[in-house]
């Protein structure tokens, strides 16, 4: 068995542990990733890693906890990218049915047994390796949901992303398409190759054609501002990142 991930989430830190010490005997090479005690801290933390590709591979989740129950996060989790593999680990037998109504791949009682939770891993052992993680797949794409058509656009054709008024957009030289992502989440997919010029811009390095000051028509005045090619559109740079974008251009004077 190759190395899997996984996330425990139970309110039970008594559980968390059996959990983690089962998995040390019955796999070593299990990684425990993350531990919560409840929902939403988990939540939060794997909406955090889908969105730069480092999910876990699966969670062991418990179902009956504070605040959103185990069931309400599995559904949350379809939203993904993603999504890991899903195994309810809970002391009611009677929401088995229910389990399955939210994809998740496998169903433990309490006390988990170490032969029933390494037939467990095998099976999500199978599922990943019949489904590559879309990381893999999908490393240097982005891609977007736009007017019912799903596309995939490479990084490589990115110009930049705009965030204006709670949206953001992906530039290319011809189209320009929404994107589900924030800015935030988008600089840690992409990495060095763009840098964030303001705020609102996050820009492809080999994109910035020139760096100078410029009328600002809106507020009065003077800013900062680099072109982009080959659409010839600026954009403007926060004093803060000015000295930034200038040495990313070679320019270090």
């Amino acid at each position: 068995m190759t190395r899997l991930t996984v996330a425990l989430i139970d309110d039970e830190p008594l559980a968390r542990l059996r959990l983690r010490t089962l998995l040390a005997q019955v796999q070593p090479g299990c990684e425990v990733v993350g531990e919560f005690g409840e929902s939403v801290a988990a939540l939060l933390w794997l909406r955090e890693q889908d969105a730069i590709g480092q999910g876990p591979d699966m969670i062991l989740l418990d179902i009956q906890m504070p605040g959103l129950d185990g069931m309400v996060l599995a559904a949350r989790l379809r939203e993904l990218r993603d999504p890991p593999a899903i195994v309810f680990v809970t002391a009611h037998a009677e929401h088995a049915v229910r389990a399955f109504d939210v994809a998740a791949l496998d169903y433990l009682t309490k006390p988990v047994r170490a032969e029933r939770l390494q037939t467990c891993l095998g099976r999500v052992q199978r599922w990943r390796l019949a489904q590559p993680r879309l990381q893999a797949l999908d490393a240097d794409v982005i891609v977007v949901h736009d007017r019912g058509r799903m596309l995939r656009i490479p990084v490589a054709d990115v110009l930049y992303f705009k965030a204006e008024q709670k949206a953001v957009t992906l530039h290319t030289a011809h189209e320009v398409h929404p994107v589900s992502e924030s800015l935030t989440e988008l600089e840690a997919r992409v990495g060095t190759r763009f840098i964030r010029v303001h705020r609102n811009a996050l820009v492809a390095r080999r994109a910035m054609k020139a760096l100078e000051r410029r009328a600002d028509d809106e507020e009065g005045g003077e800013t900062w501002a680099v072109q982009i090619m080959p659409t010839q559109v600026w954009l403007s740079v926060s004093r803060r990142q000015v000295t930034a974008v200038r040495e990313a251009m070679g320019d270090c004077h």
